[in-house]
């Protein structure tokens, strides 16, 4: 209803969750962050027995076993699964770097690639060679 869609827009959050406070503008959103709490995924993959908090978990996840990829790059072209790894991809192209290296202050552009490089500050080599043992810090 157009009352209940108006509450998006002036932020109103009429349904708080009592195990930690957090607030939502729909009993919806509210029952789906409940089930963090209580570790409850009703939706289940025919496919491979995935399960998920919410429908919209579940059709995101399908499109794995489906091969849909609706979300595209207006620059290349490449196509994602989710709209949150077209964002992402979206960086390489604008050249946005948000993930800082608290050690040395350079930036990354993927939270990944930050990891990996951390490995330079810590020292960890998780990769090992499976022939003579040695470890690396990075898999390529």
């Amino acid at each position: 209803s157009l009352p209940l869609h108006q509450r998006i827009h002036r932020g109103d959050k009429l349904y708080k969750c009592l195990e930690c406070g957090k607030s939502f503008n729909s009993s919806t959103s509210l029952s789906s962050h409940q089930r963090t709490h209580t570790g409850e995924r009703p939706f289940s993959c025919l496919d491979c027995g995935l399960s998920f908090r919410d429908h919209s978990g579940l059709i995101k996840h399908k499109r794995i076993h489906t091969g849909e990829k609706t979300y595209s790059c207006s620059d290349c072209g490449l196509s994602f699964t989710t709209q949150s790894s077209l964002v992402r991809h979206h960086r390489i192209h604008t050249g946005e770097k948000r993930y800082p290296c608290l050690e040395c202050g350079k930036y990354f552009g993927q939270s990944t690639d930050l990891v990996s490089h951390r490995r330079i500050h810590t020292g960890e080599k998780p990769y090992k060679c499976l022939e003579c043992g040695k470890s690396f810090n990075s898999s390529t």
